[in-house]
C-alpha cells in the first residue's frame, strides 16, 4: 500500500449536495423545490397514475364485465399430446407426476383432458377432469379413465 493507493472506505464519503441548509450552500431557500404548489410542499407525495389533474386514465377507460371469484381454471392436455407421451416416452400410465415430469403442468395446476387429437395407445390416465369427448376416446382406446 502506499500514499497514491490510499482512498477513503466506501460509505464515509457523501457524493450529494446537502439540500435547504442556507445561502452559502448553493441550494438554500426553496431546497431546489421551486416556489408554490403541491411538489413544493413538506409531506407531498403523488398518487400512482396522477397526471397533473387530468382524469387518469383507469377513469377514463370504460368498464365492463365481471371477474367470477368462484371461476375454476384447468390446464388443458390434448388427446394428441397423450399419444405423443405414449409414442416417446413409452408412457402406459399418465397422472399428474408424469405430467410434470414432462414439463406439461405445474405441481398446483389441476388437469383437464380435452378430446382433440387421435389416441390409439392404451393408456390408464388419472386427472381432475375429461371433456366427454376425451374420455369416450380414452375407453375406445382401452385405456382408463380416472378422475383424482
Amino acid at each position: 500500500m502506499k500514499l497514491h493507493n490510499l482512498k477513503p472506505a466506501k460509505g464515509a464519503t457523501k457524493s450529494t449536495k446537502r439540500i435547504g441548509r442556507g445561502e452559502g450552500s448553493g441550494h438554500g431557500g426553496t431546497a431546489t423545490r421551486g416556489h408554490k404548489g403541491a411538489k413544493s410542499r413538506s409531506g407531498y407525495s403523488r398518487k400512482i397514475g396522477f397526471e397533473g389533474g387530468q382524469m387518469p386514465l383507469q377513469r377514463r377507460v370504460p368498464k365492463f364485465g365481471f371477474t367470477n371469484i368462484n371461476r375454476v381454471e384447468y390446464k388443458a392436455v390434448n388427446l394428441s399430446t397423450l399419444q405423443k407421451l405414449a409414442d416417446e416416452k413409452k408412457l402406459t400410465e399418465v397422472n399428474q407426476e408424469s405430467l410434470m415430469a414432462n414439463g406439461l403442468v405445474s405441481k398446483n395446476d389441476l388437469v383437464k383432458v380435452l378430446g382433440h387429437g387421435d389416441l390409439k395407445a392404451k393408456i390408464k390416465v388419472t386427472v381432475h377432469a375429461y371433456s366427454k369427448s376425451a374420455k369416450e376416446a380414452i375407453e375406445a382406446a382401452g385405456g382408463e379413465a380416472n378422475t383424482l
